[in-house]
């Protein structure tokens, strides 16, 4: 007992020595432009930049960004920074600047040809400025305004005809569809390209949105895709060109033995789409720990190995109906934040929109995967942005040395991670600006890094707690089911259990729940995934407060008791 408790006093100290190696992290202002360092995107510095975005549609019949009738300019970029996001995905139709007479249109004309009346009084209200603007240099203005609010910007080519997007028979799907000619394309990205050369906040261009339809083939796939990257990188050597799949860009698989062949390089992103509804209504009907297994190791085959292969993935669409009733989507979000957390890719959020001026005929659509309300003025769903605020920045990269390398535990449906308020109160979750750092070791040991302390379980539905003593079966962690973020230990009468999130956020232990078959059971409050990060934590508590706990815990007078004999 006397050994246990020496021991476990030299923990503590272990662990506020390791306090002397955090790093308090400085906020990091980009170097632009952007480059790639195997699987990273890069600053000028060499240091990662995590692109976290959200897309602003503007390709529409309309051809003028959303949301301008219902909110000042610079409104909406403060709004888009203050939601944490960092870049905007703006969307553009090809039309807008190869067809001079859809181009040189005025904001007011081209919505009195749609009979918007209201809107146009609405731009007049909101941004006077632009209302009898030619189109395109309404879409400069935007991206001069995002610039202006330190937001940086990946031109989007969504589409050619503007309208909604998308369908096979569309007409927009492939080259050499009715409205998809290569040519026209090249002409708009390279005019695209060299209208925003040496401007800095635009960082990026995408080449071409869901590649679909009856003639996608891999063929014209490199043929075109290579010239496009081309003509882009010749007409603006600065942006980093991004590099769509087939099948409404899902597939890249076409990659793994094929590689694209550019005169440039240290520029090149590809990107891939993932929503709930690409696996139709699986996540409703089916276990979600078997769907998302089967859809993550699908992902994985298809597009998720370029990562390996050392190239930059940019999940450039994901989103969700933020009205939080739509469960396959529900289902799906777990899934996805935890896959988003644990490869660090870049991504960006369908979408901003609230409500467009017109959609498929309709006036003042609402937008259920708007981030934003109808009125362009509140979020739509605050537990969402928390969601995902843990993936706005970098968990690794370059730039950080991997001395610092260590596991947070990240809880995807609450975008909260597993952390102590102090040394001697239950493990909760928290912001995971504050998460421990824990290494997990090949004998499936949790342990708090720097310390003698690992995770263990109690007793059935009471809190985890950490022990020192790391060799019995209550000590060893296992990621199981097929969605593998069960984390499954031994009680110590021998029942199986798993983490779990009890009252007031604290970590307990409890039967483990829907790991397979029954497709009715929620199985969320069980995931969790343990993230490689070398994140360093800028406020964990510090030195002093740990050492007045020891000060103040129970068992002080028998340490010092004991230590004075030694």
């Amino acid at each position: 007992m006397d050994r246990i408790v020496f021991f476990s006093f030299l923990s503590i100290f272990s662990f506020l020595v390791t306090f002397s190696d955090v790093m308090i992290p400085q906020k990091h202002v980009t170097a632009l432009p952007l480059s790639t360092n195997s699987r990273w995107i890069v600053d000028e510095n060499g240091q990662r930049v995590k692109l976290a975005c959200v897309n602003w549609v503007s390709h529409l019949e309309v051809m003028v960004a959303e949301g301008l009738s219902e909110q000042p300019m610079d409104a909406i970029a403060k709004r888009i920074v203050s939601m944490g996001f960092n870049c905007v995905r703006l969307t553009w139709p090809v039309f807008l600047v190869t067809n001079d007479t859809l181009g040189s249109l005025t904001v007011r004309q081209s919505l009195r040809s749609l009979g918007l009346l209201e809107s146009i009084s609405g731009i007049q209200a909101n941004n006077p400025s632009i209302i009898d603007l030619p189109l395109l240099n309404v879409y400069q203005a935007v991206v001069s305004s995002l610039g202006d609010n330190n937001v940086m910007v990946i031109l989007d080519n969504h589409i050619s005809k503007p309208g909604w997007c998308c369908s096979n028979s569309d007409g927009n799907g492939f080259f050499g569809d009715q409205y998809f000619d290569p040519d026209l394309w090249i002409t708009g990205l390279t005019r695209m390209a060299s209208m925003f050369n040496g401007v800095p906040n635009v960082v990026g261009m995408s080449l071409r949105n869901e590649l679909r339809g009856p003639k996608q083939n891999v063929n014209d796939w490199y043929r075109y895709m290579q010239k496009g990257a081309e003509a882009v990188h010749s007409a603006n050597p600065d942006v980093i060109v991004i590099l769509s799949g087939l099948n409404y860009d899902k597939d890249l698989s076409f990659l793994r033995n094929r590689p694209v062949n550019l005169t440039f390089s240290r520029k090149i992103v590809f990107e891939v789409h993932w929503y709930g509804f690409t696996d139709g209504q699986a996540w409703k009907n089916g276990n979600p720990n078997q769907v998302c297994g089967r859809v993550v190791d699908n992902m994985m085959r298809i597009s998720g190995f370029l990562l390996d292969q050392g190239w930059p993935l940019f999940m450039s669409e994901f989103g969700v109906d933020q009205r939080g009733t739509n469960v396959n989507d529900n289902r799906y979000l777990g899934c996805f934040l935890g896959v988003a957390a644990e490869l660090d890719f870049d991504w960006a959020l369908w979408t901003l929109v609230g409500s467009y001026y017109f959609r498929q005929g309709v006036i003042g659509m609402n937008e259920y995967y708007g981030v934003l309300n109808s009125n362009w003025r509140e979020t739509r769903n605050s537990t969402f942005l928390q969601q995902i605020s843990a993936l706005q920045s970098p968990f690794r990269g370059p730039g950080v040395s991997e001395v610092h390398l260590h596991k947070v535990i990240f809880h995807p449906s609450t975008g909260l991670c597993v952390l102590r308020k102090s040394m001697f109160e239950p493990l909760r979750l928290g912001p995971c600006t504050q998460s421990e750092a824990w290494n997990y070791t090949p004998q499936k040991i949790l342990s708090v890094k720097g310390t003698y302390f690992c995770l263990q379980t109690d007793e059935l539905a009471k809190p985890a707690k950490l022990g020192i003593i790391c060799t019995d079966s209550n000590s060893k962690w296992e990621a199981i089911s097929d969605s593998k973020m069960h984390l499954s230990s031994k009680a110590p009468n021998g029942t199986a259990v798993c983490l779990d999130i009890g009252y007031n956020n604290t970590i307990v232990t409890s039967t483990c729940k829907c790991l397979s078959k029954d497709n009715t059971c929620d199985p969320e409050s069980q995931w969790f995934k343990l993230v490689n990060s070398t994140r360093r934590s800028s406020t964990m508590t510090k030195p002093s407060s740990l050492i007045s706990s020891i000060l103040n815990f129970p068992a002080k007078d028998f340490l010092w008791k004991f230590l004075g004999s030694v």
